[in-house]
């Protein structure tokens, strides 16, 4: 997955979370929780932590540690990394009713499961199957990323679902007038 599959999805499934939980919270008390969760979300933050497996990733093991690495997805893919975000964004939730570092926390896990990280179970389980990442060897990412973009259907596809959605949101917040709120407040709906 690329940069418009990751933040349009990730949007998407939150906003359709958000909303059915709002038609619902009169019924559910766990709706009830998440519809007033999903109206304290700051959008921007959560197209930030869907992306911020790869923020850390790939400068990370694709640039910095290319020779001992070259993979893009090390530390910030495994399983250990979302947990340790998401006690964080627990005990700033319970001790400062501060949200952001869950919202951050939930874009990284839909991030996990759009790159499927299930298959590489030795990134998503590290350090529990050992301390060494595969090793990708890239010598040309631009042609990869080119090659992978126009080949793989889960790839293109991804993508344009991603830009759909994003296209989507971001002409509701014009029609309702939002764009100063989201820009502000990360709020549009």
């Amino acid at each position: 997955m690329l940069l418009l599959a990751h933040t349009g999805i990730t949007l998407g499934v939150t906003v359709l979370a958000g909303s059915i939980a709002k038609r619902n919270k009169s019924t559910n008390r766990a709706a009830a929780w998440l519809a007033a969760f999903y109206e304290r979300i700051d959008i921007r933050i959560l197209l930030i932590g869907s992306l911020l497996p790869d923020i850390i990733d790939k400068p990370v093991g694709m640039v910095f540690f290319r020779d001992s690495l070259s993979n893009g997805r090390i530390y910030a893919h495994t399983l250990l990394f979302l947990i340790l975000i998401s006690i964080g964004g627990y005990v700033l939730y319970r001790q400062r009713n501060s949200i952001w570092l869950l919202v951050l926390a939930f874009g990284t896990f839909i991030h996990f499961i759009l790159d499927q990280i299930w298959l590489t179970p030795k990134t998503i389980f590290w350090p529990l199957m050992g301390f060494e990442f595969d090793r990708i060897e890239i010598t040309d990412w631009f042609t990869l990323w080119f090659r992978d973009f126009f080949a793989h259907p889960d790839v293109y596809l991804g993508e344009f679902i991603g830009l759909g959605i994003l296209l989507w949101y971001g002409i509701m917040i014009i029609n309702r007038k939002k764009v100063g709120a989201f820009l502000r407040y990360g709020k549009g709906y």
